[in-house]
Parts: C-alpha cells; sequence; structure tokens
C-alpha cells in the first residue's frame, strides 16, 4: 500500500486526545479496507507542549508541521495555565502554527445533518439540511494590525490599540479561495464587511468586486454588512453558501453559525496556506470545540468534529472525495440509527460515549463500503 502523504498528530490538551484517539480508529480503516495510508507522526502542543518543553509549541515540532502534508489538530488550554503570561499560553502554539505555516484561509463548514435539525434552537425548517461555508481571512487585519498595544496617556488614563489593515493582495487571495470554493458548491458567494464605517471595508468590497468582475462572472457575488449577515444568519441561514469575510468579523460570525447546528461538537474546520507550484498547500485541521477541560477525561466528549476535520483533509489535502463524501454518510447514517453523544442528545436517542461513538462510525463506513 503506497502512502499518500505525510500527517502531523497533535492532540493537544483537555479532549484533545481523546477525540484523536477516534480519528486513529477511523484513519486505521481507511488504511485497512481502502487502501489509503499515511505517514504518521505525533508531536505536543499547547499545555502539553509547555508541561515537557516550557514553550507552547517547539522549533522541532514547528520544522515538522512545515514538512508535513497535512496537520490534524486537537485542542489547546485549560484552567492550569491561566496564570502563565501571554507569550507562554497553550493559545499561542495554535497562533504560531497558523502564522507561520501562512494558513491564511479558514474554512468553517456549518451543516445541519437531518438527524440533528432539532437540536438546533430555530425551528427545523430554519436548519435542516443546512451546509453554509464560512471563509475567514486568519492572518491579517485587526488581529495583527500595527500599531496594537496598550499605552498611558499624559492625563493618566490608558488606551489599548488595534489597527484593522488589509492590502489588496491579502484580500484577493482570501477571496479567490472564496469564488473556487462557490464553483464546487451552489456557486454563491456574499463578502462581508463594513464598508459604511471602516476604510479597510470599502477597500474589501472594491478589490472583491474587482476580481469578481474579472475572473469569476460565472459565479454570483453580494455584498452584505457584517451586522446584517449576524441577523439573517438567524432569521434566514440557507439563503447563504459561501460567506467570505475577514478575521474579525469571521470569528464572530462561525460562532455564530456554529449554534445553528446544535453543538460546537459537530463543528470541523480547515486551515490553508498558499498553493504552491504543484497546487499543493500547507493545511491543518481542527474541530471548533476547544479543550473543553470541564468534560475532560470523562470519555463524554463527541468525536465528530474532530472525524469531520478529517474527512475536509481527505477532501482540500489529497483529493479524496469519495472518500470524504463515505465518512460523511457513515456519519449521517450514525446519526440517523439514534446514536448520540451527550452535547447532542435528544429524547428517545441512544447516549454513547466518546469511544463508542467512534466504533459507530467505523462500522457505519464498514456497512457503506460494502453496499
Amino acid at each position: 500500500m503506497a502512502e499518500i502523504g505525510k500527517v502531523l498528530l497533535l492532540a493537544g490538551d483537555g479532549i484533545g486526545p481523546e477525540v484523536m484517539t477516534e480519528v486513529r480508529r477511523v484513519m486505521s480503516w481507511f488504511e485497512k479496507r481502502r487502501n489509503l495510508g499515511f505517514a504518521l507522526e505525533e508531536d505536543l502542543v499547547g499545555g502539553a507542549a509547555y508541561d515537557r518543553h516550557e514553550v507552547p509549541v517547539t522549533d522541532a515540532t514547528m520544522d515538522k508541521a512545515g514538512q508535513a502534508d497535512a496537520v490534524l489538530f486537537g485542542a489547546v488550554g485549560g484552567p492550569k495555565y491561566d496564570d502563565l503570561p501571554f507569550q507562554l499560553k497553550p493559545e499561542r502554539g495554535l497562533l504560531r502554527l497558523r502564522k507561520d505555516l501562512g494558513l491564511f484561509a479558514n474554512l468553517r463548514p456549518a451543516i445541519v445533518f437531518g438527524p440533528l435539525a432539532d437540536a438546533s434552537s430555530l425551528k427545523r425548517e430554519l436548519v435542516e439540511d443546512l451546509d453554509i461555508m464560512i471563509l475567514r481571512e486568519l492572518t491579517g487585519g485587526i488581529y495583527f494590525g500595527q500599531p496594537r498595544g496598550i499605552e498611558t496617556l499624559p492625563d493618566g488614563q490608558r488606551r489599548g490599540i488595534n489597527t484593522q489593515v488589509y492590502t489588496t493582495e491579502e484580500i484577493t487571495r482570501i477571496a479567490r479561495v472564496g469564488f473556487e470554493l462557490a464553483r464546487k458548491r451552489r456557486g454563491r458567494v456574499t463578502s462581508v464587511e463594513k464598508a459604511n464605517v471602516m476604510e479597510a471595508g470599502i477597500l474589501w468590497r472594491e478589490e472583491v468586486t474587482k476580481l469578481h468582475g474579472a475572473e469569476y462572472g460565472d459565479v454570483s457575488l453580494d455584498h452584505m454588512y457584517a451586522d446584517n449577515c449576524c441577523m439573517q444568519l438567524i432569521r434566514q441561514p440557507k439563503q447563504f453558501d459561501v460567506i467570505v469575510t475577514d478575521n474579525l468579523f469571521g470569528d464572530i460570525l462561525s460562532d455564530a453559525a456554529a449554534q445553528l447546528t446544535g453543538s460546537l461538537g459537530m463543528l470541523p474546520s480547515a486551515s490553508l496556506g498558499a498553493a504552491d507550484a504543484n497546487g499543493r498547500r500547507k493545511a491543518m485541521y481542527e474541530p471548533v470545540h476547544g479543550s473543553a477541560p470541564d468534560i475532560a477525561g470523562q470519555g463524554i466528549a463527541n468525536p465528530l468534529a474532530m472525524i469531520q476535520s478529517f474527512g475536509m483533509m481527505l477532501r482540500y489535502s489529497f483529493d479524496r472525495d469519495a472518500d470524504a463524501d463515505l465518512l460523511d454518510r457513515a456519519i449521517g447514517d450514525t446519526l440517523a440509527g439514534g446514536l448520540r453523544t451527550a452535547d447532542i442528545m435528544q429524547s428517545g436517542m441512544e447516549r454513547v460515549s466518546t469511544q463508542a461513538m467512534g466504533e459507530a462510525i467505523v462500522n457505519a463506513l464498514e456497512r457503506a463500503h460494502n453496499q
């Protein structure tokens, strides 16, 4: 069996190792039954790395990440690290991976499997079979712009400064990813900013419009202010296909969309870099849910976001759409069969552990494979 790529596994903290174990179970099935092998390597990140090396990610781990075709990332953080200096907090390891690998495009799908429509706080008809892709610019904007900091003014007051800044190149490269995604989906892009009050928003709208006119006339493009988009996500979420937006608004909108699905435990994500000469991109795949230290070690975490993140890896890093589709089908079949982890538990369903859910996905894969 030929290995199709190098994958670095960074389980991290909290429930990260638990959900990563179930991904390993699924990967083993694909290796045995679909002849899909990977060169796997494991390492530490976040609090686990700090406990061992006194940094949230080591230079050696970064070298491994840079050489990998994809990184599968669990979660970082926990209350035991709250008092660490800012630069040593577990989350700095995640940010360094994103920044140093140049992972500027963050893909966060909000998908509602039919059997989970009633788990959403919205009415079934608003969210059943929902499929939105939120594309967030990840390495620019107000989180990285200069100047930034906290300063003391002559009169003794303190002032906090953060700068929202984008260049033409940063805008067009994320917009290009959005248009390309839309071409493979339903052909609609909604570009989101605040051009009514922010010059950076005006530039964003102008550059997205220019790129659309020059190269993507076959894709529908609409513009929407970020505050209206928040409202529309709750009012009529199925109007959206691909939402393209900046770092700050993407952070907010993707969490708002998360609630549509009923649980953070159902949300995967992908962070992609620029394509090289061979069309390959540096990439990291991770669940949105975080380390959830309050339930870590109890065997009740939902592994489906982590498993779906692996599915995104199959699709976007290795062009294995058929295998990714098979995995999505297995997840849907498992949920239709009534199995639920604690976070998505519903009346009349069967509550199962993290491990049992992983085993159920493998069993569903086997059934689907044999059909």
